[in-house]
């Protein structure tokens, strides 16, 4: 076992404040980021990527140790974590800033990203719309989208889509 391994994932799953809680609560997950990834505009604010012109989705990037999960664990759960059969679209949210992504980060990523979308086909009716594109470079959102879930659980959008999300999962809505 190699001490101190980390790799990285970089995933859009719709809104970042929901893949962000997901991935907070995973065993071997380090930490979660949430940014901005996959347009052409630099620096850019979180105005202008929820007006869908930047061409940027929203992201979070994990770090994970994979002794403890692995990026094929990763990917299982963003696809049990969102619909990747709604082009441009989480729920409520919509526009291409909320669309499935994952950017990958080697060969060998790419490779396991393309066997989980394979997989996942399996699992769903409808066809899926997931875009794998090789991770290029993340913004990270303003300090206010960090954590935000921990920080604003009784906000409505935690309450009535976040909470929900952790329970569909199986996972901890407690955020201490």
């Amino acid at each position: 076992m190699s001490e101190g391994r980390t790799e990285i994932a970089t995933l859009g799953g719709g809104c970042f404040w929901c893949t962000e809680a997901v991935y907070e609560r995973i065993e071997g997950v380090i930490d979660a980021v949430s940014g901005y990834s996959g347009g052409s505009v630099e620096k850019p604010t979180y105005q202008q990527v929820t007006s869908g012109r930047t061409g940027h989705a929203e992201v979070v990037q994990v770090t994970f140790d994979p002794d403890r999960v692995s990026y094929s664990e990763i990917l299982e759960i963003f696809f049990k974590s969102h619909d990747p059969t709604t082009e441009n679209r989480q729920g409520a949210d919509v526009g291409t800033q909320y669309r499935s992504l994952i950017l990958f980060h080697s060969d060998e990523q790419r490779r396991v990203a393309e066997e989980a979308l394979e997989k996942a086909r399996t699992t769903y009716r409808d066809p899926i719309v997931t875009e794998i594109r090789r991770f290029e470079r993340i913004y990270e959102a303003e300090p206010y989208h960090q954590d935000y879930f921990a920080n604003n659980p009784n906000a409505g959008y935690c309450q009535f889509v976040i909470k929900p999300k952790l329970k569909k999962l199986n996972l901890k809505a407690a955020t201490t």
